[in-house]
């Protein structure tokens, strides 16, 4: 397990004090590990869960040669260009059993969409495109309209027997729960579920239920992240609000520590606070205070709550609980100290501690996508820092995505990312946006 100090020296440019979005995300890659253990699932419970290991296909799919639609299958050498095709009809064949027979020159089948396909056959004429004679037993299809090969789908057209269908790393999404059942499986592999404690911090701050008090407010943060955290589908350990006191702070991490693989926690991180978050995660880990180059943000605190320097408890801290969570890093819980601002919380996340947990949940792909739509205001950029702009993503009568901003863009202003469908991600190096530019924007749909 790498030293804070050894990470940050292995990234050149390294500066606590101003770091940029982009190295912060590549010293939390460094810092990060996957977990390890695996555990075989029903394919209804694998729903979000990440694949284990390569899932190689024990079939073909389709198994065989079958029909793409109902209509009349038959040999497709027989088409013309310029001649319509008459065609005797000599069965019919269901999807899910075999047709027996022999059709010839001249010939065809009626047929049903996924019944198999005749080894001598190898074109479907859709029943709508088709002219049927008096008697039925006739067909006639017309000139120009069908090539040989059209309306059949192949065996293994979607996964030869033997090949790769999935790969380590993969999130099971629903239509890669259908291609696991497409093969036949049962149970797949998956990692272990991310346990993740969090709590917030502070004096001034509320839980639901307690009667307002002068410069206090109520706790907005757990509910974000709690939601955060669950549509990631990690298994979330509540821990509640945590006043400002020492004891009461070093139970928090004691215990979050114990039960979890990371810790994330909201406020007390800030240049010049006056509380005790700081100093104990000092004290119980090794820990890096920034000051990232963003708005809205800055703060942050990441690290990690070393279990050595956790107090003696035999109900908590003992090394059979350590064994039980086993989190994965060896005698250490990856630690995440967000800002307090309700919306610094979110953007963090959404930036920094979300493709972090994606990679400790062993998922391949680890960052949110970004989009490019056409900025339909001005907006005021300084380069030098990232900024992430509430916005509101639309698309044009052509079919253009285009933004705008949702107002005020205060770091408290949480009602502005209920407006919001995305953020405006506006680069480190980036200046002011004119009306019409192009802008990268990280879409909030399946994450929030």
């Amino acid at each position: 397990m790498k030293p804070l100090s050894q990470i940050a020296s292995e990234l050149a440019g390294y500066d606590p004090q101003a770091l940029s979005a982009d190295r912060v995300n590549a010293f939390l890659a460094e810092l990060v590990e996957p977990v390890a253990e695996v555990e075989e699932l029903g394919v209804f419970q694998a729903l979000g869960r990440v694949l284990a290991a390569d899932i190689i296909s024990p079939i073909s799919v389709p198994p065989h040669d079958n029909s793409a639609m109902d209509g009349y299958a038959f040999d497709g050498t027989q088409l013309s260009s310029g001649t319509p095709l008459t065609l005797k009809v000599v069965g019919t064949a269901l999807a899910g059993k075999a047709w027996q027979g022999r059709v010839g020159c001249g010939e065809c089948l009626r047929i049903m969409t996924g019944a198999v396909m005749p080894p001598s056959l190898d074109t479907v004429a859709p029943q709508e495109l088709v002219t049927p004679g008096q008697d039925n037993g006739v067909i006639t299809i017309p000139a120009g309209l069908l090539k040989a090969g059209d309306n059949r789908r192949c065996l293994g057209e979607d996964l030869m027997q033997g090949q790769p269908a999935l790969s380590k790393g993969e999130l099971l999404t629903p239509a890669a729960l259908g291609l696991v059942a497409s093969l036949g499986l049962k149970t797949v592999p998956v990692l272990r579920q991310l346990k993740v404690a969090y709590f917030s911090t502070g004096n001034e701050i509320l839980s639901l239920g307690e009667a307002p008090r002068e410069g206090a407010v109520y706790d907005s943060n757990r509910y974000t992240v709690f939601g955060l955290l669950t549509r990631l589908g990690c298994q979330v350990v509540d821990l509640g609000v945590v006043p400002d006191e020492p004891a009461a702070l070093q139970a928090a991490f004691e215990q979050a520590a114990v039960q979890a693989d990371a810790i994330i926690t909201s406020g007390g991180v800030s240049v010049g606070e006056a509380d005790y978050t700081k100093a104990m995660m000092k004290q119980l880990g090794d820990v890096a205070f920034w000051r990232i180059a963003m708005r809205p943000g800055r703060p942050m605190a990441v690290g990690r709550i070393l279990k050595e320097k956790l107090a003696s408890s035999p109900d908590e801290t003992s090394t059979d609980s350590y064994k039980k969570y086993s989190s994965p890093t060896a005698g250490s819980a990856i630690l995440f100290g967000l800002p307090g601002n309700p919306v610094a919380v979110m953007v963090t996340f959404l930036a920094f501690v979300r493709p972090a947990l994606r990679r400790m949940m062993g998922c391949r792909a680890c960052a949110q996508p970004l989009l490019k739509a056409q900025s339909q205001e001005a907006i005021r950029k300084k380069p030098g820092r990232t900024e992430y702009q509430r916005g509101i993503v639309s698309t044009t009568s052509d079919g253009t995505l285009q933004v705008r901003t949702t107002g005020n863009q205060g770091s408290g202003v949480l009602s502005s990312m209920v407006q919001a469908n995305g953020l405006i991600v506006l680069h480190h190096g980036q200046g002011n946006v004119a009306v019409g530019d192009a802008v990268d924007v990280m879409m909030f749909d399946g994450v929030i």
